[in-house]
């Protein structure tokens, strides 16, 4: 099959389009065809040496969307021709991958968007149960135009939160149409969110990191109910990082939130699309930190 591969650290020009075996499913698992990937700021880290160690060759990808294609041992609930969407064992910037993971992909929910919603559906949903929230509360998101923050922003309002985030200039008019009171990140933010929640932050989500705890903790008044997911340096301002295993995220959550994108109820952001072929130039995007939403990969 052809897959995305890099058997060293580096930059995105590690990454080469190659022909490799195709993965059989083990116990549990379902082999699945990739019809698209989903791009995620951690295959970058993992491609440049961070995040946690990997073996390589590597093949990059978190989550994808496709077609069953086989069935391991002692796997319930899927069969062959079944199209799902989840979270990948194997790396997802390929024509198979294999998964523990899925849930099935609605009638009507294109691939590219369906490959976008494992992660930021898991990520949101978590944080929201770490943060707590209650209606009439007010929650302060960074980073709230990207998949993730633009996901959580909608899932808290529909929870009668009301939703303050970060974003730049491109981003701002979408968040005023999901019902988010978008401002500028930068300086001078602490002005700016007490200008638009005179009563205050109760809860902040950090999706951004771009060093935004300092104001958080100010708009607090402390670092209690403060999430990041993007700042490695929350333990020295006593802020809690999640990075996925905190606060299990079950299955049908993950399946309820592609229903209502399905349905238009809710909205994942896609930045921008790519072919298999040009993962290195996705991967710079992503790299950036300011793609404005989902990267994905249309794989063939």
């Amino acid at each position: 099959m052809k897959a995305i591969v890099f058997d060293r650290h580096g930059g995105p020009t590690v990454l080469q389009l190659t022909e490799v075996a195709v993965p059989e499913p083990g116990r549990g698992q379902v082999r699945i065809r990739v019809r698209a990937a989903g791009v995620n700021p951690i295959d970058g880290k993992l491609r440049a040496g961070g995040g946690w160690p990997i073996e390589l060759p590597s093949t990059p990808g978190v989550e994808g969307a496709g077609v069953v294609d086989a069935v391991g041992p002692d796997t319930d609930g899927f069969a062959v021709g079944d199209e799902v969407l989840g979270h990948t064992a194997t790396g997802s910037y390929a024509q198979f991958a294999l998964s523990d993971r899925v849930v099935p992909k609605p009638a009507g929910l294109s691939w590219d968007v369906a490959a976008a919603v494992p992660v930021a559906a898991e990520t949101a949903l978590r944080v929201l149960r770490l943060l707590d929230l209650s209606p009439g509360e007010t929650l302060l998101i960074h980073g709230a135009s990207g998949s993730v923050g633009s996901l959580a922003g909608q899932l808290a309002r529909r929870r009668g939160v009301t939703v303050v985030g970060t974003a730049g200039a491109a981003g701002r008019d979408r968040l005023g149409r999901l019902g988010v009171t978008a401002i500028a990140y930068g300086d001078g933010l602490v002005d700016r969110v007490r200008s638009v929640a005179p009563h205050g932050i109760d809860a902040v989500f950090d999706a951004a990191g771009r060093g935004a705890l300092p104001d958080s903790i100010a708009l607090r008044g402390g670092p209690e109910r403060i999430v990041t997911i993007a700042d490695p340096n929350a333990a020295e301002y006593g802020v809690l990082f999640t990075g996925g295993s905190e606060v299990m995220v079950e299955p049908a959550a993950i399946a309820e939130v592609a229903k209502q994108v399905a349905a238009g109820d809710l909205t994942v952001p896609i930045a921008a699309r790519y072919q298999l072929a040009d993962a290195a130039e996705a991967q710079r995007l992503s790299d950036t930190g300011h793609a404005g939403g989902k990267i994905v990969l249309t794989v063939d």
